[in-house]
């Protein structure tokens, strides 16, 4: 069999490959020192190293490189030769793990023409051939590792692919140059640069803008600083057109540069010797002032004697500043009342806000004024709002004295040169002591304004004049127990921290605290007896006639919170710091209690009864609350039964569902039953509904006739009961307007407490209502009146309570406990909250279920 025989097909392909193989292992070994030398040149050359060079040395280090070139190949290609026939053979052999050189066997032939020799020889080639079939090639090994153990190829084939990306575009130039020495005496310029930026002013915090290299428009805000640098390039330099007055200046080794403050918008044109590099239209945007203005027009606080301001405030960069400026409308001229601001950021471009300053205190107070906003952006640019006339709030005494001391200081607001006219007033005010109770301090106080009046001629003198006089009118209208009230507070507000200070102090170490506690103590007592002799003083004053004060009550206050005292001081002594916080605690409570107790006595007869029907009021708007959500609750379950059988319904109009007495199936007539019962329980929510409004407007007219106004929160809650009638009445969902009403009412409520607070609260020593805050005291929604409250007397503290015996026992007696006013209001508050809550049908199911079992408990 020769060569060409069934089964050397392959063989060809495989003697190919190895072929290849061998030539490889042969070339890339004689190739890589050669190519090392050229990579390293590469590296050299894009770094731009030969353009810095001389051009002797250049030329020698190139020599050098070239001689290393022709080394290495000459090193390389010294051992190199080429694969025959017979090492491609060997490599197959080799690889496929064959001995005896099974090849060479199928390319020979017998040496003998026997029949018996020639069987023979072909069954040898047979199982030669057989061999051959699974020849392998194996991979290249070139044997570079054995050559280069540290690699070095692979550190210069990674720094000239790393110099190869930084140049870029610049590579071929960069090569082309490493190959031609320059001799001459100069070097060869470097390519031409040029950058362009805007710098925007630091108030707007806006970041660079870089200008694009090929020319284009910008638009940029009003005061930035534009800047041109350029480097590189030959001939003169630069100019730049566009910029009146504006010019490079050499920064040396051939870089320019140029800077402007762009005010105005303007076409900057870069030429160098006649030719255009560059143009950018550049448009300035200017400016524009903030704006400020009110959302609302400024008014007094519903409570309290704040001034509500409601403002906003708008700038294209951001408002830095916003101020409220008051100018006396009488003197125009005069400094004004300047309040700032507080923004809700830095310098937010957009904000709104509510401002409520308290002006009361101020001299121009119950003066007309003009009121103005006035917001500045960081350029210092203002923007002003339109001036509202408005009278500044101001406190009402009761006090005729008080009363005057307050229009001298007005007079002296709106005519500082009116000195005579008030120095005749306060002596008028001097020489009738009576009126004044013959208080010293109020003497005192009248004379000392009087005298810097008359010698002191400085315009600041009357400042101080008129703080005077506020301090004395305050004094005179608040009392006596006002003061000493505010010294009782102090004086608990100190040794309740002596006593913390006491408690922290190792036992070792407190004595000197236990005798600062002991000191604090004798000061409460002091401060209790100078506060009991000061309410007394003034029930004699305010119940002269009506309800005369029992001194012997006031002398078992006395000596029960002398017994606290005393127990205070023994625990104390003992360092039982706990029950000396216990009794202080105990002692604050007896004296809230004296202070409601002393204003439930200093109240006359009718005024009692009108506070009841005040809170009879309240108490018939709560029930209505409860009723409107009653009836919230009846729409909600009867909205859920519709859409059950809507759904139901649906569900039979299916397909699969159109069987005769299928399970869950109902009758038309059922559905027509079901249809009318939700009609009339309609038609019944609508006359319960009407009823509602009818009882509310009875008490909209009583409460007209106990405060002579009605609150606007009522108005708006009867507005929506007809809304939800008229929506009953049809057929409609009426939920929407009855959650509205149940809102109004709750609001209404609050307003009524407010109203009947002003009225009757000065009985309980506040004035007509100044300064109260969102709780309604006494007079909320839901309290019990006088008649609920525990009235003191023989065995019982002033809690009400059974007195207790001097054993120092916590026994609170063997009474029950009945809630409170307070305790009252929280419930009946969480019963609100819970009930509107419960309205919203549209909160989840496992919600409203808990809320109901709330309500249920309730």
């Amino acid at each position: 069999m020769t060569a060409g025989g069934p089964g050397l097909g392959g063989l060809s392909r495989k003697r190919a490959l190895a072929r290849a193989a061998l030539w490889w292992e042969a070339t890339w070994p004689a190739l890589w020192p050669p190519l090392g030398v050229l990579g390293l040149w590469g590296i050299f050359a894009l770094l731009g190293l030969p353009a810095l060079l001389p051009g002797w040395l250049h030329g020698l280090i190139l020599l050098g490189f070239l001689a290393a070139l022709g080394l290495a190949a000459r090193r390389g290609f010294t051992q190199f030769r080429a694969p025959d026939d017979a090492a491609v053979d060997r490599r197959l052999e080799r690889e496929t793990g064959l001995k005896h050189r099974p090849l060479a066997t199928l390319q020979d032939q017998p040496a003998t023409r026997e029949p018996e020799a020639l069987a023979l020889w072909d069954a040898h080639q047979a199982r030669m051939r057989r061999l051959v079939t699974r020849l392998r090639v194996g991979t290249p090994r070139p044997g570079l590792a054995a050559r280069d153990p540290h690699a070095l190829r692979a550190a210069v084939l990674i720094a000239f692919s790393a110099v190869l990306v930084v140049a870029g575009a610049d590579a071929p130039a960069l090569l082309a140059r490493s190959l031609v020495p320059n001799f001459g005496t100069v070097a060869p310029p470097a390519p031409l640069r040029f950058e362009a930026w805007v710098t925007p002013p630091t108030y707007t915090g806006a970041p660079p803008i870089f200008l694009p290299a090929l020319g284009g428009n910008a638009t940029i805000p009003a005061g930035s600083r534009l800047q041109v640098a350029i480097a590189g390039g030959i001939g003169a330099a630069p100019e730049i057109t566009g910029l009146p007055g504006v010019g490079f200046e050499a920064l040396g080794a051939g870089s320019h540069t140029a800077q402007a403050v762009m005010q105005q918008g303007a076409r900057v044109t870069i030429r160098r010797e006649g030719t255009e590099i560059v143009t950018w239209n550049l448009a300035v945007q200017a400016d524009a002032p903030p704006i400020a203005a009110f959302t609302e027009v400024p008014a007094r606080s519903p409570r309290g004697l704040a001034l509500r301001l409601p403002w906003r405030t708008e700038d294209d960069w951001g408002v830095v500043a916003l101020r409220a400026e008051f100018r006396l409308a009488a003197r125009p001229d005069t400094a004004p009342i300047s309040l700032d601001m507080t923004l809700p950021s830095a310098a937010p471009k957009q904000a709104r806000g509510l401002a409520q300053p308290d002006l009361s205190a101020h001299p121009w107070a119950g003066l007309p004024v003009v009121l103005r906003l006035t917001a500045r952006d960081g350029a210092d640019q203002e923007g002003v709002s339109e001036e509202i006339a408005l009278t500044l709030p101001e406190r009402s005494f009761n006090h005729p004295v008080a009363r005057a001391m307050i229009e001298i200081r007005k007079a002296l607001s709106l005519d500082p040169t009116a000195r005579l006219d008030a120095m005749r007033e306060l002596d008028r005010l001097t020489q009738a002591p009576d009126a004044f109770e013959h208080d010293s301090g109020t003497l005192l106080a009248l004379r000392t304004t009087r005298g810097q009046l008359q010698r002191d001629r400085r315009p600041e003198a009357i400042a101080e004049v008129q703080e005077l006089l506020w301090e004395a009118a305050l004094a005179l209208e608040e009392g006596r127990d006002t003061r000493t009230a505010r010294a009782l507070a102090e004086a608990q507000r100190q040794l309740r921290e002596a006593m913390n200070e006491a408690e922290r102090t190792p036992n070792a170490e407190n004595q000197q605290q236990r005798s600062e506690v002991e000191r604090r103590i004798e000061q409460l007592r002091e401060a209790i007896r100078r506060h009991l002799e000061a309410m007394a003083e003034r029930l004699q004053r305010e119940n002269a006639e009506a309800l005369p004060y029992d001194p012997q009550q006031r002398m078992l206050d006395q000596r029960d919170m002398d017994r606290r005292t005393r127990r205070m001081e023994e625990a104390n002594r003992q360092n039982r710091m706990e029950d000396a916080q216990r009794e202080l605690a105990e002692l604050e409570e007896m004296l809230r209690a004296l202070q409601e107790g002393r204003v439930a006595r200093s109240e006359s007869p009718e005024r009692q009864r009108q506070r009841e029907r005040g809170q009879q009021q309240m108490g018939a708007v709560q029930d209505m609350v409860r009723r409107q959500g009653e009836m919230v609750d009846q729409g909600g379950r009867r909205a859920e039964q519709q859409e059950q059988r809507a759904a139901q319904q649906r569900r039979q109009n299916q397909p699969w569902n159109q069987r005769p007495n299928a399970p869950g199936q109902t009758s038309p007539e059922q559905n027509q039953q079901a249809e009318q019962e939700a009609q009339r329980q309609q038609q019944a929510d609508a006359r319960r509904q009407r009823a509602l409004r009818r009882a509310l407007g009875e008490l909209m007219q009583q409460q007209g006739d106990l405060t002579g106004e009605v609150p606007e929160a009522l108005g708006q809650a009867d507005q929506a009961m007809r809304e939800a009638m008229e929506a009953l009445g049809e057929g409609r969902d009426a939920r929407p307007a009855q959650q509205e009403a149940m809102r109004r009412l709750q609001e209404g409520g609050r307003q009524m407490a407010q109203q009947m607070q002003r009225q009757f609260g000065q009985g309980q020593g506040e004035g007509e209502g100044e300064g109260e805050d969102d709780s309604m005291g006494e007079m909320e929604m839901g309290g019990d009146g006088p008649d609920g409250q525990q009235q003191l007397g023989e065995g019982r503290d002033p809690l009400g309570r059974r007195a207790r015996e001097n054993t120092g026992n916590a026994d609170n007696g063997s009474d029950t406990r009945v809630p409170d006013e307070a305790e009252l209001l929280r419930t009946r508050r969480l019963q609100d909250e819970l009930r509107r809550r419960g309205a919203e049908r549209e909160r989840p199911a496992e919600e409203l279920d808990y809320i109901d079992r709330l309500l249920r408990r309730f």
